[in-house]
């Protein structure tokens, strides 16, 4: 008979109390808890792994960091496959049901929603096109072996708690769950995961539209302001030459501009759609983390010519969400020789539940990658002529269309149908499944033809075609030199990233590969005009014209998501960059330890990655100790800037002061004005209304009335959020102090002008904000109390409303952590100024690459390398980054066997 959700509760309280009870009775007795310990990997001694040819060996040192040592390429993935499983196989799982769309089956009818809008842009389904068509027979040959390995693990432990504590969590709201044999779609889907996470300006454009309610297109304009070439520069030109094969002007080279006609058109869209579109895109963000502008990624290599080693040192620290455990996985892969039948002698950071290393070194080469930042996606409207129609110049054509049932644990099934045009799926659709596309929207002057019942919204984007990035991973681990580096970044398709590159030989290299589009009208700022050939794709940038540098004379290359070339290049590859600002101050700094014969040390590159300076501050904080306070407490906070060196430590005052400033300044001075489709639910603030609802806030006269007003949608890049997009907006406007910007509205509700008024404003709520926060005796007040970092675990518990998932998150979740740093800093621990201080993204790792001795690299990781709460390596190296500390990187035999702590032997 089957129990209650009553009595499965019950049960679920009853264990995780006894696991609490037992985990704070005394030191390592929670080891006692068999729920607990059961999952815990088999660290040494051996086990029998059907299908080896020979005894694979695995090194784990005191991080629980493995090296796995193989006779031949087959055993070694076969046994990456088997220790990833080991570690972290809960969180493949979960992976692989967020890329099929699947997340219902595990968690029930509350992830439905995000299920339909990921089975629209059917990931798996790419996926499985690209293993059937598009990769090679090695990869698959190599995907194939990891999937073996990780099933010979599932076999031996079949779901439940011998598999991970999580599973004994989900099963008292789903017993019914097993997991499935993994499967090779299963490794290549994530890489569509993470090709979103850094896709570009779907939001943007999303957001973009949306204020367009309230703003005028210069007024967007000055939101969204041009890149400061002079000031920050680009990737190709800070290096003073292009190396062979950089990018020559093509003779049919299509230097693109934005189309004014379809920008003015497609930014006329009502709300009403895309509000409802942008619910389920705000929605990944709690599963793969923050998505879009200000979530980038440092790199950079500097020539031994330069260094104190003789040999190149380079160093990388992607910038992504926070969770538990972390999206990177530390390993080796070593042929025990390196011949034909076994490639590779690699070593580095990777996803679990893909074979390869993603970022790292082998024995001649080293390479890291930042996020490009290319915009690789376009929204597209759509005339929707029918059920089965749209408009396409100027004929009727029909969707092609699939169904999909979408299973849900403890619930009906639940079926939608997808329709995709020929710019792609209509992924306004999963908004409801009766597949209204929204309401009547017109584009400009003209209303939609014949009747149609509103615009659907299409996405087009480049990895919704497949792709050879799988590929493009192997080549890179067993790259030689730079042809062999570049031939493999030729088929590293989506993402699209800077890639830089070091090796053995003295030679330094950047290459940006991608498949990025060619358009016709339009610059992908706006949603573009379906029915409109003239918005088609024209094909994609060849990759012999995509920028590239070898050996640059500046003797180093910076990459930090700032703009890769000028306005010179003939092709579009966005016009929404990153600023560079962080850019610029690595570039600073490297500059100036090179002055005078200077050289450039590992310390040196571990501590420039730990920069915290906030170079907004310099320009805004003279201007704030200018302003004459009345008020003796604001003017006390106020005096906290006068010998401030503009570093955010997490033991500073000053800086907890000045954010408390910054955040006031962008909230009075833009999150007022931002209609509340683009504000974080909750987020209520006094805003200044136009009593005449068709007249722009932007416009000159009419009636204005001071309203209460709250968010609708969860905070995103919209909003004043404070990173480096909201440093060039606040810098051009502060060059005009009688900007509209700085009209707002005071806590007496009374309309206030001018940017003196606004500063004083912004210092005396600042005041207030922090004293609520961090008591009124300024000497207690310090940075790190407001900029926490909380790892959370990403799945189970998702509702946090429930008494039962907050006591899986006590479980599963660490911190708070507090933090140095700040959003725009080299150093970038991000936050949203909207909605608060606490961090929501971070460098997710770090690490230090000396060419000279591969032993001499360091490295460090968030959380641990373990996916198992209570196991010792589950977050052993958080407190170590968390003070910018990195761990010895072992490479060579010798070095792994003097740090290795546990030995497992895998025998066939």
């Amino acid at each position: 008979m089957p129990r209650s959700k009553k009595f499965r509760r019950a049960r679920l309280i009853v264990l995780v109390l006894a696991v609490l009870l037992v985990a704070g009775t005394a030191a390592g007795g929670w080891f006692a808890v068999d729920t607990v310990r059961a999952s815990f990997p088999q660290l040494s001694g051996s086990i029998k792994v059907s299908g080896l040819s020979a005894s694979v060996d695995v090194e784990r040192d005191a991080n629980g960091i493995p090296q796995i040592y193989a006779n031949t390429s087959e055993d070694l993935f076969k046994a990456q496959g088997y220790v990833q499983a080991q570690d972290r196989f809960w969180e493949m799982d979960v992976r692989r049901h967020i890329t099929s769309g699947r997340l219902s089956e595990m968690f029930g009818a509350g992830q439905v929603q995000t299920d339909s809008f990921l089975r629209t842009m059917d990931w798996h389904g790419v996926a499985q096109q690209e293993y059937d068509t598009v990769l090679s027979p090695e990869t698959k040959k190599y995907l194939q072996a990891y999937s073996d390995g990780v099933n010979a693990w599932l076999a031996q432990h079949p779901g439940g708690k011998s598999a991970s504590l999580e599973y004994a969590l989900l099963g008292t709201v789903n017993g019914s769950y097993k997991p499935a044999p993994w499967t090779p779609v299963d490794s290549v889907a994530w890489l569509k995961a993470m090709a979103w996470d850094l896709s570009g300006n779907v939001q943007d454009e999303i957001d973009r539209s949306l204020l367009s309610q309230d703003f005028s297109k210069d007024q967007i304009s000055q939101l969204y302001p041009s890149y400061p070439y002079d000031r920050n520069g680009t990737i190709v030109g800070q290096t003073g030459t292009v190396g062979p094969g950089g990018y020559k002007q093509p003779v049919n080279a299509v230097n693109q501009s934005s189309s004014s006609t379809g920008t003015t058109q497609a930014a006329a869209v009502t709300s009403s759609l895309l509000q409802g579109l942008s619910g389920p895109v705000d929605a990944l963000p709690q599963l793969l983390g923050p998505q879009g502008q200000g979530i980038g990624s440092n790199s950079w290599v500097v020539s031994g010519s330069h260094t104190t080693t003789g040999e190149p040192l380079m160093a990388n620290d992607p910038h992504l969400g926070p969770g538990m455990p972390s999206v990177w996985y530390q390993m080796g892969l070593h042929c025990r020789v390196v011949n034909s039948n076994c490639q590779y002698d690699t070593t580095g950071f990777t996803f679990s539940g893909m074979p390869g290393v993603v970022i790292g070194h082998n024995q001649n080469i080293s390479w890291g990658f930042t996020n490009l930042g290319a915009d690789v996606t376009d929204l597209y409207l759509e005339k929707v002529t029918g059920p089965d129609t749209y408009l396409y110049n100027g004929q009727d054509v029909k969707f092609t269309t699939r169904q999909e049932t979408i299973k849900v644990a403890g619930g009906a099934d639940r079926t939608i149908t997808v329709r995709t045009t020929n710019n792609g799926p209509l992924i306004s659709d999963q908004s409801t499944e009766e597949q209204n596309v929204g309401t009547y929207a017109p584009v400009g002057n003209s209303a939609p033809d014949r009747g149609t019942s509103g615009y659907g919204v299409a996405l087009k984007w480049t990895a919704l075609t497949p792709g050879k990035t799988m590929d493009a991973v192997f080549a890179l681990d067993r790259a030689a030199n730079w042809n062999d580096f570049r031939a493999a970044a030729k088929n590293f398709e989506v993402p699209a990233q800077n890639l830089i590159y070091a090796d053995t030989k003295n030679h330094i290299g950047y290459q940006a590969p991608g498949v990025i589009p060619i358009r016709g009208f339009g610059d992908g700022s706006y949603p573009a005009l379906g029915w409109d050939p003239a918005y088609n794709w024209k094909g994609t940038i060849p990759f012999d014209s995509l920028p590239n540098v070898f050996d640059p004379s500046s003797g180093y290359i910076v990459t930090a998501n700032q703009a890769v070339t000028d306005k010179s290049y003939p092709y579009l590859l966005t016009s929404d960059w990153e600023y560079g600002t962080r850019a610029k101050e690595i570039g600073d700094q490297i500059q100036a330890r090179l002055q005078n014969g200077g050289r450039i040390s590992p310390d040196d590159m571990q501590s420039i990655q730990m920069d915290n300076t906030s170079v907004m501050a310099k320009t805004l904080v003279p201007m704030l100790l200018k302003e004459q306070v009345s008020d003796p407490y604001v003017r006390q906070a106020q005096d906290l800037l006068k010998d401030w060196n503009y570093n955010q430590d997490a033991d500073s005052a000053a800086a907890a002061y000045y954010n408390g400033v910054w955040r006031q300044l962008l909230i009075l001075a833009f999150g007022q004005k931002f209609p509340a489709s683009v504000r974080a639910q909750g987020d209520c603030l006094l805003v200044q209304q136009k009593v005449d609802a068709n007249q722009p806030l932007g416009s000159v006269g009419g009636e204005t009335k001071v309203v209460t007003q709250c968010g609708t949608r969860p905070a995103n890049q919209a909003q004043p959020d404070g990173g480096d997009r909201w440093t060039e907006v606040v810098r051009q406007q502060l060059a005009n102090p009688n900007s509209q910007w700085w009209d707002y509205i005071d806590s007496n509700h009374v309309q206030q002008h001018g940017l003196d008024n606004l500063l004083k404003e912004a210092m005396k709520d600042a005041r207030q904000d922090l004293t609520a926060q961090l008591g009124k005796d300024i000497s207690t007040w310090n940075w790190g109390r407001l900029h926490t970092l909380n790892l959370k675990e990403q799945t189970l518990g998702i509702d946090n409303s429930s008494f039962a998932s907050g006591i899986i998150h006590r479980l599963l979740n660490r911190g708070p952590y507090q933090l140095s740093g700040g959003s725009a800093a080299v150093n970038a621990s991000g936050w949203t100024a909207a909605s608060g201080y606490q961090v929501d993204w971070i460098p997710s790792m770090r690490m230090v690459v000396d060419l000279s001795d591969f032993d001499a690299s360091r490295w460090i990781n968030v959380g641990g390398e373990s996916g198992h709460a209570f196991q010792a390596n589950y977050n052993d190296q958080t407190a170590l980054w968390a003070q910018g500390k990195l761990l010895p990187w072992a490479y060579s035999k010798a070095a792994v066997d003097a740090a290795t702590k546990n030995r497992l032997t895998l025998t066939p």
